[in-house]
């Protein structure tokens, strides 16, 4: 089985899917490993680190996806009307991708991959479950967004973290406000506290008032009886009433704070907006926000795509696809990841595929197979809309 490591060529991608130590693992599972020229570059791995340990270094993408039996890679291929390739279609029928593709967000790549007979798994709809926690592509990269967030808070705000006592007087702990206490929220809370910050954290998750708090940070909430817990542990939207109550709550606590982390995204639907225009004005010169979910139409209502933007002296940091920022670690875990999928795939004996298709890792996974769109989510939107 010929598995293929393409380079990645979405905008701001500096992550691969594979390194030499996944690909030694792949290689003892049976794969026959290629790998792109200089796909690895911007994690810092070179060419040759990957032929020592028994990948084929094929000079373009044509190569790279012909004949391949199954793909990895970290973003979707691009469409026609994309770049100046169209990876989609050099991916042969029959053959399966396994990345991050966003599907909510670009329904006609999905519908390309049916048309293309291409099995399709996203990996950021990997159940969460035991037995797929070191397959959970979300909770690896978006550990690294939450460290990287404080870092960069701290890059942007003038200021020392800690509380410093020196004889010509006292500097003052920054204060950190974290929106959003999923595995990026409580990374930056963990990692702020580990700078010296005086740290509080928001959820619509009451569940989440213990996490919070067992990192030595205050858990700040609305009191309701309305809950914001979805299943698999994601947020859910709230109600009119709900998110006024929470505005009135964090202009109210934005205004004592130096910097705010805000982390808050709801699976398949875009960010909702918890800083206003005129919280912003409440806040001190100085301040910084760092939107993790900028990408996803944001959390700020000022915050744009890889811009920073100032406003009455606050600083908005919007930067895309914040783990590729910390790529050679990013792309560690996630190929990592992708490895600890694939292998209970394969029969130990035959060095073949031998999926379990009704495994709920896999049907929550699937996004299309034999021509047709199967992922009961995406399916449903299909027949609402008259498709597929």
């Amino acid at each position: 089985m010929k598995l293929a490591i393409p380079r990645e060529r979405q905008q701001h991608e500096r992550r691969v899917a594979a390194t030499p130590d996944t690909v030694k693992k792949l290689i003892l599972l049976g794969f026959e490993v290629v790998v792109e020229k200089d796909a690895g570059l911007m994690s810092n791995i070179p060419d040759d680190h990957y032929s020592a340990v028994g990948a084929a270094i094929t000079p373009d993408a044509e190569a790279t996806y012909k004949d391949a039996d199954i793909i990895f890679k970290v973003g979707r291929p691009l469409r026609a009307n994309e770049g100046v390739i169209d990876e989609i279609s050099l991916i042969e029928p029959g053959a399966m991708l396994m990345a991050i593709l966003s599907p909510f967000g670009d329904r006609a790549a999905v519908e390309a991959y049916a048309k293309g007979n291409i099995t399709a798994f996203a990996m950021e709809f990997m159940p969460r479950i035991t037995r797929a926690q070191s397959m959970d592509v979300l909770s690896s990269q978006s550990n690294l967004a939450g460290y990287t967030a404080v870092i960069d808070a701290a890059s942007e705000f003038a200021r020392a973290f800690p509380m410093m006592m020196t004889a010509a007087g006292t500097v003052a702990p920054a204060k950190v406000l974290v929106m959003g206490t999923g595995v990026a929220g409580l990374q930056a809370i963990a990692t702020a506290k580990r700078l010296g910050a005086v740290v509080s954290a928001t959820d619509v998750r009451a569940a989440a008032r213990e996490q919070v708090e067992s990192l030595a940070a205050k858990f700040v909430m609305v009191e309701s009886e309305e809950t914001g817990e979805a299943a698999g542990g994601y947020a859910k939207e709230m109600s009119d009433d709900y998110k006024e109550k929470q505005a009135a709550l964090i202009a109210k606590t934005l205004a004592k704070q130096d910097i705010a982390i805000t982390t808050a995204l709801i699976p398949g639907r875009p960010a909702p907006t918890l800083i206003t225009r005129e919280m912003i004005r409440s806040m001190k010169p100085g301040s910084v926000i760092i939107d993790l979910a900028v990408e996803s139409g944001g959390n700020c209502e000022l915050s744009q795509p890889d811009k920073i933007i100032v406003e009455n002296g606050v600083k908005i940091v919007g930067y895309c696809n914040v783990p590729s920022r910390v790529a050679a670690d990013a792309s560690a875990l996630y190929s990592r990841n992708l490895l600890n999928f694939i292998t209970p795939l394969v029969d130990n004996d035959t060095k073949k595929l031998a999926i379990d298709w009704q495994d709920e890792i896999i049907t929550g996974t699937l996004l299309t197979r034999d021509g047709a769109i199967v992922h009961q989510r995406l399916a449903e939107n299909s027949e609402k809309r008259g498709g597929n």
